[in-house]
């Protein structure tokens, strides 16, 4: 178990907008930094990470939290994972206390794989390097390919040795159940005696963005016709390989700063390309490029270029993959090697400077790719080529920027020789196919989840504005809680003339103790129950902890209350994400003076529930005749004179409801 000293340390060193950096591509803004969501499918920025107050916020998803959140919601880590996760990034020691027999028990089935997995990485690559079978097969095999020893730490390449059991016998040794490493699927099941599924093979584990190994691809060295070539993990609690990229977590950051990914087949494109200083590269390994692999990506740039072999079989089929790009409003560019090669090979070949050189001369725009690759198949064939415009023009037809599709269009018009009017009509009829069918969609979606609406519109109003001023109160407690302010104190009492008069005195509070002070007096407990436990849980941490830090107190929080506490201070970050400034509107900003920000919540407040209690009285006066409604009209009265000293207080006059 993970010391508590350990995780202060932790929270006080890790900075959230570098630890989400390292999966999300952000952009200042102001004093914040902004991007897209990482949790759903957007193409204008929602994601919001305040350096200043340690936290960040999806308004998307309407996740939020700090950096530990983060990870827990993004890379689905435990607590624990997620605090080791940021020791290792901040070269922090773990400090750690014996866990009881009881925690070691409810460690998940999910940690569990991960464990296996990172043994069998330690495994592999150990057996790769100091075992006799290993050196002279697998090492040697690597060596020929070109890969350094610095490449082969980095992707932590391994060895399976030829022995049916090697690595289950290790692994049971070492404590590791069975069951683990049959549901990784690095052991297969037999009734008499579990094998290896990767026996005889160089290994190349599969990790994700954040680093953890969730599966393997393994290459068979002999020319056993029988056994495929490469055998990749199967489909596992932790590895699905429609959603992971091969080198993603040691592409990531060169991603991000260089705002490119190169995307080519397989795992020794990947590293040979790293080897030769172009570290921005990903694989989808072997299978279809599919939508989840192309959001990896896009959470750390828009810009995609895909590298193709020289073989006109293989970029025939390869590109339908194009289409997917476009849907999620990427750029996509097309480099295609000489005959014969492959990235793999064009790189062990060629220089840093040539290869990049090659890179930037050769990579075409998908149209100029799409009309070079498929005129050769048309040439003087006017059916052919019809289909081929047809084909582009669907192409077109995926970009969901109005602006992008009418250049394409015209760059289109201008290659194939005809009009932008044919082309126009043409992807006017399948966006319009499109915008139907989702539509369609839409329309079903909304049926089978219509929300009945409220009878009584009065009622939701009531309950939205107690909501606001409820949340009004938390905001201020997070924000200024631990503040002494000079407040005014009113009061009647009786002078030396015997005559009542109210006398106004000023004194210093923390802001705190006065909410907490006025609400108690006037026996006022939250409404809502969230904001309540909220509310009770900040009054006792301020008692119990004489400095506030945010961040320390967000760290103490549990997951429900975290969510609501992050919602409320990011709530101002709306006005950056969508730069209403810059649109001539210009939203209320925060009140410069703390004191009058909280009488004035606190006054309302009072008004709204003194509101609810004349509603009320006035329901409950009778229409019988010779019915006595004094006592109820005469506190509807003192009622209504105590909202009148509310609104001279405030120095305004208000709407009942705020």
């Amino acid at each position: 178990m993970i010391s508590k000293a350990t995780i202060d340390t932790v929270f006080e060193t890790a900075r959230v907008e570098e630890v989400i950096g390292d999966f999300v591509q952000l952009k200042r803004a102001g004093s914040n930094w902004k991007g897209l969501s990482p949790f759903s499918e957007e193409r204008s920025p929602s994601f919001m990470v305040s350096p200043a107050k340690g936290i960040w916020k999806d308004f998307s998803s309407g996740k939020g939290g700090n950096s530990v959140a983060f990870l827990m919601e993004h890379s689905h880590f435990t607590y624990p994972e997620a605090i080791r996760y940021l020791a290792k990034k901040y070269n922090i020691e773990i400090e750690e206390t014996e866990q009881t027999d009881q925690e070691k028990a409810i460690t998940d089935v999910r940690e569990s794989m991960y464990l296996v997995s990172e043994f069998a990485k330690s495994y592999f690559h150990n057996t790769l390097l100091n075992s006799e079978e290993g050196k002279a097969i697998g090492y040697s095999y690597f060596k020929e390919r070109g890969f350094t020893n610095e490449t082969i730490k980095k992707f932590s390449l391994g060895y399976s040795p030829e022995a049916w059991d090697a690595f289950t016998k290790e692994a049971l040794g070492k404590g590791y159940k069975l069951e683990f490493l049959e549901s990784t699927g690095l052991t297969i099941p037999r009734d008499d005696r579990p094998f290896d599924r990767f026996k005889g093979r160089v290994m190349f584990p599969i990790e994700s963005m954040s680093g953890r190994v969730l599966g393997f691809g393994g290459r068979i060295l002999t020319n056993d016709k029988k056994a495929a070539k490469y055998l990749n993990s199967p489909e596992s609690e932790i590895y699905h390989k429609s959603k992971v990229l091969y080198g993603i977590f040691q592409a990531k950051q060169s991603i991000a700063k260089l705002n490119n990914c190169y995307l080519v087949e397989g795992y020794t494109d990947v590293i040979q390309f790293s080897q030769s200083g172009i570290e921005n590269v990903v694989s989808s390994s072997g299978t279809a490029l599919t939508p989840d692999q192309i959001r990896l990506v896009n959470r750390l740039t828009k810009n995609i270029t895909v590298l193709f072999d020289g073989d006109a079989a293989g970029l025939r089929a390869s590109i339908r993959g194009i289409d997917l790009i476009l849907e999620e409003g990427m750029n996509v560019k097309v480099c295609t090697f000489p005959d014969g090669e492959d990235p793999d090979s064009f790189a062990k070949k060629t220089s840093h400077d040539d290869l990049v050189s090659y890179l930037e001369d050769n990579a075409k725009d998908f149209i100029q790719f799409k009309a070079s690759l498929l005129m050769n198949e048309a040439k003087n064939d006017p059916i052919k080529k019809a289909d081929l415009i047809r084909d582009m023009v669907v192409s077109i037809s995926k970009i969901p920027d109005r602006i992008q599709r009418e250049i394409y269009i015209q760059e289109c018009s201008r290659i194939m020789d005809i009009s932008e009017q044919v082309l126009q009509s043409t992807l006017a009829q399948l966006v319009q196919k499109d915008v139907s069918e989702v539509g369609k969609k839409q329309k079903q979606e909304q049926q089978a989840f219509e929300v009945v609406k409220n009878e009584n519109p009065l009622d939701a109003q009531k309950v939205d504005v107690l909501y606001r001023l409820e949340r009004k109160i938390i905001e201020i407690l997070l924000l200024y809680g631990n503040k002494e302010e000079e407040f005014e104190d009113t009061f009647l009492r009786t002078n030396e003339e015997g005559e009542i008069e109210t006398v106004t005195e000023k004194k210093e509070y923390k802001v705190f103790q006065r909410i907490y002070l006025s609400l108690q007096e006037d026996e006022v407990e939250l409404a809502n129950p969230l904001f309540r436990d909220i509310f009770n849980d900040l009054i006792d941490y301020f008692h119990h902890n004489e400095n506030f830090s945010l961040e320390q107190y967000l760290m103490h929080l549990q997951v429900d209350f975290a969510q609501e506490v992050t919602d409320i201070l990011m709530e101002d970050e709306r006005v950056v994400l969508h730069d209403w400034v810059g649109q001539n509107i210009f939203p209320k900003s925060k009140n410069d003076t703390i004191v009058q920000e909280v009488s004035e919540t606190i006054l309302t407040l009072r008004w709204y529930l003194v509101g609810r209690i004349i509603e009320e009285l006035k329901s409950s006066l009778s229409s019988e005749p010779n019915s006595d409604n004094t006592e109820p009209l005469s506190l509807v009265m003192d009622y209504n004179i105590l909202i009148h000293s509310f609104s001279k207080k405030l120095g305004r006059v208000m709407s009942r409801y705020y």
